[in-house]
């Protein structure tokens, strides 16, 4: 009976939980979507403002090339700005705890909204770069630290909720973007600058209200050794008194990690023992990246354009794109715990493949068949709905839950580093890609859904509901295929730490 008790006491959402994933969301994942969209919209009036500036400066007008290569940095300094930050959460979050490092990172956020909102005033276009340089480094951190710090906040059976939570936060971030960057709003002469520095905004909140809420109560008792201050955490977090057995939880996997020692990202490449845990982050995080998602954010305009949508309604039409996305996700989170993580992976990458397919189809046929805009549209809108079911949301969320407390920075730097790569890579050759193949350019997204489907079916296990140990016992079972040692049977019951070194 107490049993089922607990059962029943397992997790509820407390308002001290809800409130601290809203602040962490808001704060720091909305400013990522934000910033990936906010760009795509003034992009005439910032480059007109580029090309003024510098003659200006020199009495001539930039080359064509130039403006698009320059351009092309100005966008693709924010992935790559979100690399460097990615490079930096597994020192920061062990130095400062979760909230401490997305308290910290509110300074990357705030600078450049500063830089960005007086970039005109200044009539300086390196101070916009620098500072899409700087929300990158914010958005980078945010991007890893916000899924760390859910995941470790949450009771296991609102883990993916929770964890789907950020992305939820990105795509109302990216829907708020295109919705300020409407011409009548913010993206003409006068308000382009403001769109910029709203960024600011956020940042500020996080700052005044996130110092009042628990640090994560895993690194208090891991890391910081503070067994007071985790207990504290999580009667706050759970709303009950009773928080021995997560305690012991937690206890039980800081033992498996004291036998593993912590690890370093080259520990993590090497060790046999989580090999396959490494190759999915990669491929997962690489798949949501190359299979185009930001092609279709970076250049929604042009790629409406070329499908026929009147030039003045393109900006409508993408943000009616946004609304879709926000909606999938809101989706994503309710179904997450009910579907599981794998299904809607594999669902996800498929609707994206298929629609990739007609869209190229669509692409060419558009000139000689007169309702193939349409068709176009309609997939661009049914690849948001499937991308955001699966292949946005769920690859930070297995990172969390297929590593172990002393591996996971060190994984969340591996996903962060190929997450960011392949977006400043998108980022910076798809306007030449586009240039080059044309309609066809959406044959390479498609080929890159297709494999990381096929990889997700054959590899990714199911993780719903599972506590990490158990999730990393299939994992185990995995790896364990190329290891030559079975003679270390007492390790069976426990992950393997020592076995495969």
């Amino acid at each position: 009976m107490e049993q089922q008790d607990a059962v029943k006491r397992e997790g509820r959402l407390t308002p001290v939980l809800a409130l601290a994933t809203l602040i962490a969301a808001f704060g720091s994942s909305f400013q990522y979507g934000y910033n990936v969209a906010v760009i795509n919209s003034p992009a005439k009036l910032m480059k007109a403002f580029y090309n003024e500036t510098y003659y200006d400066r020199i009495s001539e007008y930039i080359s064509e090339f130039s403006l698009t290569l320059l351009w092309s940095v100005s966008v693709s300094m924010f992935p790559f700005g979100g690399f460097l930050g990615s490079l930096m959460v597994g020192p920061l979050v062990n130095k400062l705890g979760r909230k401490g490092t997305l308290l910290f990172n509110n300074i990357f956020s705030i600078v450049p909204a500063i830089l960005m909102g007086c970039s005109e005033v200044a009539r300086s276009f390196e101070m916009i770069i620098v500072a899409r340089l700087l929300v990158g480094i914010c958005a980078g951190l945010s991007s890893n630290v916000v899924p760390m710090y859910l995941g470790e906040l949450a009771p296991k059976n609102l883990r993916g909720a929770l964890g789907v939570v950020p992305q939820l936060f990105i795509t109302v971030g990216i829907l708020a973007a295109q919705i300020l960057g409407l011409r009548s709003l913010l993206a003409n002469e006068e308000g382009w600058p403001t769109l910029l520095g709203v960024t600011g905004v956020p940042a500020a909140l996080q700052l005044l209200l996130l110092p009042f809420f628990p640090e994560s109560p895993r690194y208090l008792l891991i890391q910081k050794r503070d067994e007071a201050a985790a207990k504290t955490a999580l009667r706050g977090l759970r709303g009950w008194d009773d928080v021995d057995a997560e305690t012991q939880e937690i206890r039980e996997e800081d033992k498996a990690e004291k036998a593993a020692g912590f690890i370093s990202v080259l520990k993590l490449l090497r060790r046999r023992s989580l090999r396959w845990q490494v190759i999915s982050v990669v491929v997962l995080m690489g798949g949501q990246q190359l299979s185009g998602v930001n092609a279709i954010y970076y250049y929604a305009d042009q790629i409406y354009l070329s499908a026929g949508v009147r030039a003045q309604d393109v900006q409508y039409v993408t943000a009616g794109t946004g609304a879709v996305n926000v909606l999938m996700t809101v989706c994503a989170v309710f179904v997450v715990e009910l579907l599981g993580r794998r299904v809607l992976l594999l669902l996800g990458f498929s609707i994206c493949f298929t629609a990739c397919c007609v869209l190229t189809a669509a692409l060419a046929l558009q000139d000689t068949i007169s309702w193939m805009p349409y068709v176009s549209i309609a997939c661009i809108i049914s690849y948001v709905i499937g991308h955001a079911l699966g292949p946005s949301p769920i690859p930070a969320l297995l990172i969390t839950e297929i590593f172990l407390q002393s591996s996971r920075p060190a994984a969340y730097m591996v996903g962060g580093s190929v997450h960011w790569l392949s977006n400043f890579t998108v980022g910076l050759i798809f306007p030449f890609i586009q240039v080059g193949l044309g309609a066809y350019s959406f044959i390479v997204f498609a080929v890159i859904c297709l494999l990381t489907t096929i990889y997700t079916f054959l590899v990714v296990p199911e993780t719903k509901s599972k506590t990490f140990i158990e999730i990393n016992q299939i994992f185990t079972k995995m790896n364990k295929v190329s290891e030559v040692h079975p003679e270390k049977e007492e390790l069976k019951d426990f992950p393997p730490s020592t076995a495969g070194q």
